[in-house]
């Protein structure tokens, strides 16, 4: 298996969890909103208001962290395609293996980090 067969099954795998994960996120956060729709709570003056709002919030920020990461998941695997997967966006040298091994995203290089 060639460096770049098994980065791209990496970065194919971590596309697959990704897109699961970002499934049940936003299961969970229609769930959150249905069940705050169907309470009777007022967030301004009920205490636990609150937390259904920081419910709401936190996975929302969470469903925004697992997009971003489909797209830095997306912009590798498209860098593979164009055959610039592994060179630093900065300087233009090759990114280190282990880098890559431990942050198939990267973009730049350790020095340039």
């Amino acid at each position: 298996m060639t460096a770049t067969t098994d980065a791209r099954s990496r970065l194919e795998d971590l596309r697959t969890q990704t897109l699961e994960r970002l499934a049940a996120l936003q299961g969970e956060h229609r769930a959150v909103v249905d069940a705050s729709r169907d309470s009777n709570a007022d967030d301004e003056h009920d205490p636990e208001g609150a937390t259904i709002a920081f419910e709401r919030a936190q996975v929302d920020a969470l469903v925004r962290d697992a997009e971003a990461r489909l797209e830095s998941v997306d912009d590798a695997l498209a860098r593979i395609e164009d055959g610039t997967y592994g060179i630093c966006t900065r300087c233009g040298e090759p990114i280190a293996a282990g880098r890559l091994e431990a942050r198939p995203t990267a973009t730049t290089c350790v020095g340039c980090a």
